[in-house]
């Protein structure tokens, strides 16, 4: 019997998750968002082969992987500056690429920001989990982080690869500017801490995952010394524990948190790219 069409990891490297665009709508039952940390880049890698945007697909992390392809088909790679060789021949991120059956797909390190994303025509058809392919991190639901020796199914093409030659995407920034909004419990800290937040340059921690960013810089001091109850977390929120550094939350993040949130990141997509050391800097909405 033929086995199914499939992606056969040879090297998983650092980091290699299943992701689509994640499980919207579970929050109340503690289950995140989850999917693509730069939910753009997907959408990109999947309609250069012909997918729909919510297929699932690779993210890759930093130190990249190395595949086989099954079946002859199509993909495409976006994100972060990396090499790419398919068998013998290089390859392209931002491009459809076509291999025959039997391909080594190599995708190398990041010299650039820190994820790619891997797209392949028909979608890596793992079970969904709550309407979903993604691996949650946090959570454990979906598929395991890839270990060397997987095998990933494929699905049917949907259609064919897009009539393009090369996209271009901007290179990741060496510093953030992130728009920061009110959070609720920004009483819970003095306007010495604002001061800092706006004012002072943090930089992203080593210790950073798909969970959140960490940043290290002025700590933030609080107003009110006391415990505060589980409360809600959005994608997003800054968080600052005991320490008083902030750590702003991911794709992965807990649905529930008990340090108080002083504000919330607008839009987190360029962390997905951002190495430790980055620097960053908050900026309010202008009134």
């Amino acid at each position: 019997m033929t086995r199914p069409a499939a992606v056969e990891v040879l090297r998983a490297g650092a980091l290699t998750t299943v992701q689509d665009l994640g499980r919207p709508g579970w929050a109340h039952l503690g289950v995140p968002r989850s999917g693509a940390l730069d939910p753009a880049a997907l959408r990109l890698a999947n309609r250069l082969v012909g997918n729909p945007e919510h297929a699932a697909g690779l993210e890759v992390t930093l130190s990249g992987c190395t595949l086989r392809l099954t079946r002859a088909t199509t993909v495409a790679i976006t994100g972060a500056e990396v090499t790419v060789q398919a068998g013998d021949r290089p390859g392209d991120t931002g491009r459809p690429l076509t291999v025959p059956a039997g391909t080594v797909l190599r995708i190398g390190p990041a010299r650039r920001g820190v994820r790619s994303w891997l797209a392949v025509a028909g979608g890596i058809d793992v079970s969904p989990v709550l309407g979903s392919r993604a691996t949650d991190t946090l959570a454990g639901l979906g598929p395991a982080p890839l270990r060397d020796g997987d095998r990933l199914p494929l699905g049917e093409p949907h259609g064919p690869p897009a009539p393009v030659d090369l996209t271009v995407t901007a290179a990741p920034a060496s510093e953030l500017h992130l728009l920061l909004h009110p959070g609720p419990r920004e009483d819970w800290f003095t306007p010495t801490a604002f001061d800092r937040l706006f004012g002072t340059a943090y930089t992203v921690s080593p210790v950073s995952n798909r969970v959140g960013a960490r940043l290290a810089g002025a700590a933030l001091p609080r107003a009110v010394a006391g415990e505060l109850p589980s409360e809600g977390i959005v994608l997003g929120a800054v968080q600052v524990p005991a320490d008083g550094q902030p750590l702003i939350f991911l794709a992965d993040h807990p649905t529930t948190g008990g340090y108080p949130v002083i504000g919330v990141v607008s839009d987190v997509t360029a962390l997905a790219q951002a190495r430790p050391g980055t620097t960053v800097r908050f900026h309010g909405p202008q009134r």
